[in-house]
């Protein structure tokens, strides 16, 4: 028999975590927390569909069969986060192309470099050693985490759903479709998503364009 009050794959949850590296907070949405991190950054509602790897996949396996409000822990293999350590990614790089850029790399600095997050391993006269891993790859992780409450409400579902996909919460109407009133620029991503919102809602997306209004000069009489 289903337990109402138990987790399972395609639910919609409100869910709140800190992950642990090294025993070391890097990522919460649980407001104490997270001030560790950045006092100046607020903690988000964070809503996902279980078993849509929303999260990280070794994180994602434990959300099943669980009861809500409840705390748990639980340990993460690197194989299961964020994959293991690539030598291919530690890189020879010019010193001139972050002299360019205005930056003095030192041995241990941590830059934002083309989107991605390096580490400078060493300078050697007009030479940089950079490692383009995820800091956090091979590193095993440990998250605690709550699950809050099952998402009921198909406007929550559908805004949890945009906003992870798209980034953004655009205008939309809900009928026997979900209609996306948005810039072109969306179309061709609501396009992809389509089959996943079917599955997940039960609807399809449509897409509308939204016009920039343009500024009303009407002078005629």
């Amino acid at each position: 028999m289903v337990n109402e009050h138990q987790t399972k794959k395609n639910d919609f949850v409100e869910l709140k975590y800190t992950g642990y590296a090294n025993n070391e907070i890097f990522d919460s949405n649980v407001e104490e927390d997270l001030k560790k991190l950045n006092p100046k950054v607020k903690a988000e509602k964070f809503i996902i569909v279980i078993g849509q790897e929303m999260v990280l996949k070794g994180l994602d396996k434990e959300l099943e069969n669980k009861e809500l409000e409840k705390d748990y822990q639980v340990e993460i293999k690197s194989s299961d986060a964020f994959g293991p350590r690539n030598r291919e990614l530690i890189r020879t790089l010019p010193l001139k192309a972050f002299t360019d850029q205005k930056m003095n790399p030192q041995p241990g600095m941590v830059l934002a470099m083309d989107n991605n997050i390096v580490k400078i391993i060493a300078v050697s006269g007009a030479r940089v050693i950079v490692d383009f891993n995820n800091p956090l790859a091979g590193k095993d992780l440990k998250y605690s985490f709550k699950i809050i409450r099952k998402v009921e409400d198909e406007k929550e579902k559908i805004e949890s759903l945009l906003k992870f996909y798209l980034g953004t919460i655009p205008e939309i109407e809900i009928k026997d479709k979900i209609v996306i009133k948005a810039n072109k620029q969306y179309e061709p991503i609501v396009k992809i998503y389509n089959d996943k919102f079917k599955d997940l809602i039960g609807k399809d997306l449509s897409f509308i364009e939204k016009k920039e209004e343009a500024t009303k000069h009407d002078h005629s009489q």
